[in-house]
């Protein structure tokens, strides 16, 4: 079978359905590849490119006769005309907003598989093209954001004085808000994030942001990887938690998108009023409607107060070269699923959930809304653990045990020091010192670097160790046991090695099992 990729007719676009490189592994997978003249030229694939890679470079009334056509938009009329009955489409579609256009596609004989209409399931993640062209979109937010702000995202100290680091909140923590929670914390703002889902609050603050929930007392759980519509009660809570955020943010980022539905709504003019002028907003939904008042898609919108509004709806094709190659391989990697022998031929199995749910017409029948795929982020709920028994409470000590104790202590200090040479009393002190910062300084580290933290106070310990040695050679064996001071000596430095020597032979064994278990084959 043949694979045609025109070239994209809506003029803003910059993206093409394949690459030189995706070419190749069609090529492999037994499909010859037509490409359209000129389809690549924005997204720097030069024609040539393609001739190496094998791919025919050919005129758009050959590329649309091919059996398959894999292109990033829709067709408009005009190339569904050029179209064969029971020819296959790739592309997306937007199924649940397009109604007409199915019917269209299922009049002209064709089979679409929508490529924004993957299941949100694990086994799909590699043709998901709106989480990889979502991935693009979050990152370029974060970075037109920069350019239109007016200061440092990380703060500064200069000669000059101080600048403090950018406050940047993003709304909704899909693919698009995690890259941009990313991209910001990466650059140095102080970021904080919130979704419809409690569920993602443990993502947010992996990637090193703050997770401001809604005070409400209700939580969404997606059952299909996408966003619901808020109740009334929530939805108030939000705005109230929107109200509180919105003056205190530089940059605010909104990806809340439904899918078939409009954006929802979440900050209002009168709270882009509050912000400081200067600030910027990125709203990634001004295409479906706007999650904020005053976004015009495809414009920036500079308010009374000097915030400016970004509506661009093309952000991951202002990176066209890697958006081309991500999107190329979504595709990719769906004919893999449909060619299950390598044999050049298109073959669909409708058990298969992914398939199943990709395609919404199939040679002339409208096949769109597919049977549900359930799918949830949250965790399974844990059985309840059994209650322990009881244990009896434990008896305070009694204070006057403390006092008598710390009593105690301090007269035999106060006898040790009294018979002790007055050298000891300055190591003493040394020693209580190097007690106290060390325990600050250890205490501060995290968890999950203590193991290793021991293994290079091997080197600390090593030292000891060599100290120790050193102070044994003060002790005057004709005297004997007979002084308290060569007592002492001989002690001290026979318990000081006995201890270092112990840290470090443990720390190398701890250290040992630590490499093993990242050995392959052990």
């Amino acid at each position: 079978m043949i694979i045609g990729v025109p070239r994209e007719s809506d003029p803003r676009e910059t993206r093409v359905a394949a690459t030189p490189k995706s070419v190749e592994q069609l090529l492999k997978l037994g499909y010859e590849v037509r490409v359209e003249s000129g389809a690549g030229e924005k997204a720097s694939f030069p024609d040539e490119a393609y001739t190496c890679a094998g791919a025919e470079v050919t005129d758009a009334a050959t590329v649309w006769a091919s059996e398959v056509v894999a292109k990033i938009h829709a067709p408009t009329e005009a190339e569904i005309a050029m179209t064969h009955p029971g020819a296959a489409l790739v592309s997306m579609v937007a199924a649940p907003r397009s109604p007409e256009l199915l019917e269209k596609l299922a009049a002209a004989g064709l089979t679409v598989l929508a490529m924004d209409s993957v299941p949100r399931i694990s086994r799909a993640q590699a043709l998901d093209v709106i989480s990889s062209m979502a991935n693009i979109g979050g990152y370029r937010a974060v970075i037109e954001a920069a350019h239109e702000f007016g200061s440092f995202f990380t703060g500064q100290v200069t000669a000059a004085g101080k600048v403090p680091p950018a406050r940047v909140f993003v709304s909704g923590t899909g693919v698009a808000g995690l890259a941009a929670i990313g991209t910001a914390n990466s650059l140095g703002a102080i970021v904080s994030a919130t979704d419809i889902r409690a569920e993602t609050a443990e993502q947010v603050e992996s990637m090193g942001a703050t997770f401001v929930a809604v005070e409400s007392g209700e939580s969404q759980q997606s059952s299909d990887g996408y966003a619901k519509e808020a109740t009334e009660d929530y939805a108030a809570a939000a705005t109230r938690m929107y109200a509180e955020q919105v003056p205190l943010q530089d940059i605010i980022i909104t990806t809340a998108q439904i899918p078939g539905r409009p954006a929802p709504r979440l900050i209002t003019a009168e709270m882009v009023a509050t912000m400081r002028p200067g600030s910027v907003i990125v709203d990634m939904a001004a295409s479906s409607g706007g999650n904020v008042e005053g976004s015009v898609a495809d414009e920036v919108v500079t308010t009374e107060g000097g915030v400016k509004i970004i509506g661009y709806s093309d952000l991951p094709g202002r990176l066209p070269t890697q958006a081309s190659q991500l999107f190329s391989q979504n595709i990719v990697n769906l004919i893999k699923l449909v060619t299950p022998v390598k044999d050049g031929e298109l073959t669909l199995d409708l058990d298969d959930v992914v398939q199943r749910g990709m395609l919404v017409a199939d040679a002339g029948e409208v096949t769109f809304p597919p049977p549900a795929v359930s799918v949830s982020a949250a965790p399974a709920p844990a059985a309840a653990a059994p209650e322990p028994a009881s244990k009896p409470e434990k008896k305070p000590l009694d204070p006057r045990v403390l006092y008598v104790g710390a009593a105690a202590l301090a007269l035999l200090s106060l006898v040790l020091f009294w018979v002790s040479p007055t050298s000891l009393l300055g190591h003493f002190m040394v020693l209580m010192l190097s007690v106290v910062i060390g325990f600050y300084v250890i205490g501060n580290v995290s968890h999950s670097l203590h193991t290793p933290l021991m293994s290079v106070t091997n080197a600390i310990s090593g030292i000891i160790v060599v100290g120790c040695l050193v102070g044994l050679t003060f002790f005057d064996a004709s005297v004997g046991f007979s002084s308290v001071e060569n007592t002492l000596i001989l002690v001290l430095s026979a318990l000081g090695i006995l201890l270092a020597s112990i840290n470090v032979f443990g720390g190398f064994t701890v250290t040992g099992r630590m490499l093993k278990m990242f050995r392959k084959g052990e």
